[in-house]
């Protein structure tokens, strides 16, 4: 019986991991909670702006986790479409964010003279 077959290999079901891949994101997930989780609450860093970047790669990182653990994004043909849709959905929410600040700041120049 070929993948083609099986219902249950079909329609994308032959990119389910297996429990020690779930394993592996769980724990990383987990470690990459932690850890900026006590960097902030034990003051663990002096300054503002590291405690901040710790925090920011951290939660770079558990993204990554997430999309290659748990949603099986890789470099595979059928994913490739998954990441290219969720670039672009980076690059639209970007452009929006960019020029809703641009607005914000032109209107709080022109308005504050």
């Amino acid at each position: 019986m070929s993948a083609h077959d099986n219902p249950a290999q079909s329609a994308g079901g032959e990119s389910h991991g297996s429990v020690k891949s779930y394993l592996t994101g769980f724990v990383l997930a987990a470690v990459l909670t932690i850890i900026p989780f006590w960097v902030v609450m034990s003051g663990g860093l002096s300054s503002p702006l590291a405690t901040g970047l710790v925090v920011l790669v951290a939660g770079v990182l558990q993204l990554l986790v997430h999309l290659v653990f748990f949603l099986h994004l890789d470099r595979s043909s059928s994913a490739r479409w998954n990441v290219n849709a969720g670039l672009f959905t980076v690059l639209v929410i970007g452009i929006i964010i960019a020029g809703t600040l641009w607005v914000m700041w032109n209107m709080n120049y022109h308005m504050m003279g």
